[in-house]
């Protein structure tokens, strides 16, 4: 009866300690992930949600339809929220951080106790001679001596993990409104590469009746064939560069189905009167960049994971061993019981392993976190002049196109006709004029497109999510240039 007494106090202790341990703020269901929602609503003032069962996810789908216009073209805002609701690679992500919230909540909680029981004995079967029993409970105290380091160091990760997540949304709106402005200028495109097509229609049609006539020459009727024929050839690549950016931004707001009926506007917004002056974005940007917030974290972590090393560098292991120890023995026909409490102490003697090495691997890992953070800084400021520049340039470039070449080559076009039908000019020379400006307003589309991108590169810029763009997006503006001066 002793012994059974003191093996419950003895398992009473360490499970006592673990009682102390309260719910944290990471083990709920959001983990963290309303902090994560209001920091991107401050940049993006759109909403974002985390799917976590059937009944958000019909929520959120029921929003999705809701948002989806059907009579009109689909808007650059309501596209980016709606890739907020609707990316499943965003959920992914918010699934990582809930990963990240359990490992926090994981660190709060002290380690199971091992518990041993055993017996010994000798004599024959049914009569007892002599038998031990004996009971066991290891502790780690190591573990419990560096508990408060080892959770701060897992709230610091834990907010690194929501910092992360942030980035993640942010960079899944500015890919969609780039996708968005990739997709619009494509068609923007297609519209006067079409109306180019019916002019020049018109212009063979005219040719190959002069020629019935005798009035045209086989050769210049051959110029006017050809040129529609090439246009034709340009207005199919623009079609298809048209469609895979859309498909790239359809991708990106996780839309399937009958939602695929969506239409986007046929051009761009015109330029603005004039464009934001940002004479401090640099300060903006090291201000507000949430990756280079992540990088601080992570220099922060280290130096804490750093310190704990050093705290275990002679010592990892120390157990603390409580228990008992009963006998029972018949001596003289009399059973006699003996039951003595136990206390042992184990840890490993650091004569081979003197922790040097790990010391020295934590060194370098602070230096490495350390080295990343002051290039991350100098990054963020090239970035944010970066984006300015191409900002501020690609509007002069662009209201250069609209203001000055797209004119004058409608000039020259116009000049070519007259002296065409005056008999001046020949067919081959309008034909140029007829290409050039074809181009030019291809070329001023392409710059106006630009520009838009450049815009929404600023945001990403000064608040993070900018690293990677769509790669669509690169190849819808290659094919876009190519068609553009396919006449020279």
């Amino acid at each position: 009866m002793i012994g059974t007494r003191k093996l419950i106090l003895a398992l009473a202790f360490p499970l006592a300690l673990s009682g102390c341990v309260t719910d944290a703020e990471y083990s709920r269901k959001e983990a963290g992930f309303t902090s994560v929602a209001n920091k991107t609503a401050t940049v993006t003032a759109k909403e974002t949600v985390w799917i976590q069962n059937q009944n958000q996810a019909r929520s959120a789908a029921a929003q999705v339809k809701s948002l989806l216009p059907r009579t009109k073209p689909l808007d650059v805002e309501t596209a980016v929220q709606i890739a907020l609701l609707n990316n499943k690679g965003l959920q992914a992500a918010y699934a990582d951080l809930g990963d990240s919230a359990a490992d926090a909540w994981q660190s709060t909680m002290f380690l199971n106790p091992t518990v041993s029981i055993g017996t010994t004995g000798m004599g024959a079967p049914g009569l007892e001679a002599f038998k031990t029993i004996e009971g066991m409970i290891a502790t780690n105290i190591l573990a419990l001596a560096t508990k408060n380091r080892d959770v701060s160091i897992a709230d610091t990760r834990f907010r690194q993990a929501q910092l992360t997540a942030a980035v993640k949304t942010l960079q899944v709106a500015a890919d969609t409104r780039r996708a968005w402005i990739a997709a619009v200028a494509s068609w923007e495109n297609v519209g006067h590469l079409q109306r180019a097509q019916a002019t020049a229609d018109a212009a063979s049609e005219l040719a190959e009746k002069l020629g019935e006539t005798g009035a045209m020459t086989k050769g210049a009727q051959a110029r006017e064939h050809v040129f529609v024929a090439e246009l034709t050839g340009e207005t199919a690549k623009a079609r298809l560069s048209a469609r895979l950016a859309k498909e790239e931004l359809t991708r990106l707001m996780g839309l399937w189905g009958s939602d695929l009926d969506y239409q986007v506007p046929n051009s761009l917004s015109p330029l603005p009167k004039s464009v934001i002056r940002r004479d401090t974005i640099e300060a903006e940007a090291l201000r507000n960049r949430i990756d280079l917030q992540i990088a601080k974290l992570d220099l922060e972590a280290t130096a804490k994971s750093y310190g704990l090393t050093e705290a275990t560098r002679y010592v990892t292991d120390l157990d603390i061993l409580t228990g008992f120890e009963t006998e029972r023995e018949i001596e003289d026909d009399e059973k006699k019981t003996r039951t003595t409490a136990q206390v042992e102490l184990e840890f490993a003697i650091p004569i081979f392993d003197t922790g040097k090495a790990r010391m020295r691997k934590s060194e370098l890992a602070y230096m490495r976190a350390a080295n990343l953070l002051a290039e991350k800084a100098v990054n963020v400021r090239s970035e944010a002049r970066s984006a300015y520049e191409a900002y501020r340039s690609n509007y002069d470039i662009a209201r250069h196109y609209r203001n000055s070449v797209v004119p004058l080559r409608t000039k020259v076009e116009e000049e070519s006709l007259l002296t065409y039908n005056g008999m001046i000019s020949n067919t081959f020379e309008l034909l140029t004029d007829t290409r050039d400006k074809i181009n030019s307003i291809l070329l001023s589309v392409n710059a106006k497109r630009d520009f838009w991108l450049a815009e929404a590169d600023l945001a990403p810029a000064i608040y993070g999510g900018g690293a990677t763009k769509a790669s669509a997006e690169t190849e819808v503006a290659t094919a876009s240039e190519s068609s553009a001066g396919g006449g020279h």
